[in-house]
């Protein structure tokens, strides 16, 4: 398999210009269900693989469930933020070097417990927004981007998807790097 469909199974994120009410609802189903479909791949796979990385310099299985806890919090209290201030800007942080930090060697379950509470709250607050409140926005200083909320949404629904695919790579007998 090439190292690109290793790093990118389902592609690169592509936002669309215009952001339907479907798309926008079935991010909320992929963001409220991703917990589970985490917990499903990693019945899936026995314990030893998952300090395997899913592709040569790629993180192993547990750094990706721990990454997602991490992400997806920042991610929600980004939501918030933008939720309650004008346009915030938000904190970036360095996402290799998390993955780093001894918890990370924690038992993935852990961090599958945390993403079960952070997508209730993240799922309950999208579900409750006005078309007004999908269009707030926060600011990304290193990028120097605006995000508008349903960019976000989207944004993070691939995000996700993303990395579980990464952890159904190695449920894939055929995959060989």
């Amino acid at each position: 398999m090439e190292q690109e469909s290793l790093k990118f199974p389902i592609g690169k994120c592509q936002i669309p210009e215009v952001i339907t009410s479907d798309a926008l609802q079935n991010a909320i189903i992929d963001i409220r269900t991703l917990p589970q479909r985490v917990e499903d791949a990693l019945n899936r796979l026995s314990e030893h693989k998952w300090d395997i990385p899913y592709r040569p310099n790629g993180w192993t299985v547990r750094q990706v469930v721990h990454h997602l806890a991490d992400s997806h919090m920042n991610a929600l209290m980004r939501l918030k933020l933008a939720l309650t201030e004008s346009n915030p800007s938000i904190k970036p942080y360095l996402e290799a070097a998390w993955a780093e930090l001894p918890d990370y060697r924690l038992d993935p379950q852990v961090s599958l417990g945390l993403l079960r509470g952070i997508h209730s709250h993240w799922s309950a607050l999208l579900t409750s927004l006005s078309e007004s409140q999908w269009k707030r926005t926060f600011f990304h200083p290193e990028n120097q981007q605006t995000t508008s909320l349903m960019t976000h949404t989207l944004l993070y629904q691939w995000h996700g998807n993303h990395h579980l695919a990464h952890l159904n790579l190695l449920h894939n007998p055929r995959h060989i790097y």
